[in-house]
Parts: C-alpha cells; structure tokens; sequence
C-alpha cells in the first residue's frame, strides 16, 4: 500500500521565489510542489501538497491528514510561532510529523526562536533551502518502512 504524504504550507509561501530571494531563494512554490512529486515518486510515496495563508484551513489540512495520510511534513511560517490551534491540531496526528524552515531560523531574529509546532513534531528541519524538502521525504520514506 502506498503511503501518503501530506506536505503542508503556510503563509506567504505562495509568494516564495519572489519574497526577500536572498533568504528563500528563487525557486517558486510550484518548483517545490514539482521536485516533491517527483521525488516521492521515486520513494514510491504518495504526495498531497497545499499552501495557505490562512491558520483554519492550515488546521483542517492537518485535520485531513489525520484521517487520510501517514506523515507530515509542515512548514507552517509564520505560524510556527504563534498558533495554539495549530499546534493542537498536529498533536492530534499518530504518524510521522516534520517540521521544515526553508531559512535556519536559528540565526533570525528573536521573533523565530521560539516555535511552537518544535513542541509536537517528530522532528524538525531548518536551513536546507527548498531541498530541505526533499530530504524530509527521503526520511520520511525511511520511518515508515520501519513502521
């Protein structure tokens, strides 16, 4: 049975590769969502991919993976930092959950220091670029096979 995979975004990714490039690069969403499918295909893992900029649908994303998926992998934005219901949500999920930061949000500003989904993820993932991404899936792979 192929596993599916629910990779999830928050805010403002919509506008990656145009947004502050020197800090998110130059490959847009749809780069990402592409290089995704594709390596997923490869790891024989089935892929649901969606952005949003708003914090209900982000929690009813999770809420879908709950019932439909077998890992997640989440780049919440901006909300990494401020929602309750999102963290909550996630506590929800059994399964494999990452964390991902395109930017090592370790050497940002204050503000990016404190996350609350790092309180409920399985792990977390920060400064790989856009290939961060890829490398969550690759290790996402590799739990649930052991599982």
């Amino acid at each position: 049975m192929v596993k599916k995979i629910f990779i999830l975004n928050g805010p403002n990714l919509n506008r990656l590769g145009k947004r502050e490039p020197h800090i998110y690069g130059t490959e847009s969403l749809a780069d990402v969502k592409k290089r995704c499918n594709a390596h997923a295909k490869i790891l024989g893992l089935k892929v649901e991919f969606r952005q949003t900029n708003f914090e209900g649908v982000l929690v009813e994303s999770v809420h879908d993976a709950i019932d439909a998926g077998d890992g997640i992998i989440i780049n919440p934005a901006g909300l990494t930092f401020t929602s309750v219901p999102l963290m909550d949500s996630l506590k929800m999920f059994d399964g494999p959950k990452i964390e991902l930061h395109i930017s090592n949000v370790h050497t940002r500003e204050p503000i990016y220091h404190n996350s609350l989904i790092s309180r409920v993820a399985t792990a977390v993932m920060a400064g790989f670029g856009t290939d961060g991404y890829l490398m969550a899936l690759t290790w996402m792979s590799m739990k649930l096979a052991k599982s």
